[in-house]
């Protein structure tokens, strides 16, 4: 099990990406968090293996409006989270 911090930028707001991240996460059984920030992009804690972060990326990624323009990918340790959730806006 690996964990990712990743900051997505692009057309991520109001789009639906939170919602769609977790209903994708729960799919492939991912570990994590979701939340906007202030300044228009999304922030997320991905923890599960590399194949299935990469499909929630890519299922997100696949939904309406949603334009992945940058996404900044940092592995950190992994804490065993199992459940997946919207995190309150910074």
């Amino acid at each position: 099990m690996i964990r990712q911090h990743i900051i997505f930028s692009g057309r991520v707001q109001g789009v639906g990406f939170r919602y769609r991240a977790v209903n994708a996460a729960r799919m492939y059984r991912v570990g994590g968090w979701v939340r906007n920030l202030p300044d228009g992009r999304v922030e997320a804690e991905l923890e599960g293996t590399e194949d299935s972060i990469s499909q929630v990326i890519l299922a997100v990624e696949r939904g309406t409006y949603v334009s992945i323009d940058n996404m900044w990918v940092r592995n950190i340790p992994a804490t065993g989270e199992t459940s997946f959730y919207v995190k309150d806006e910074e």
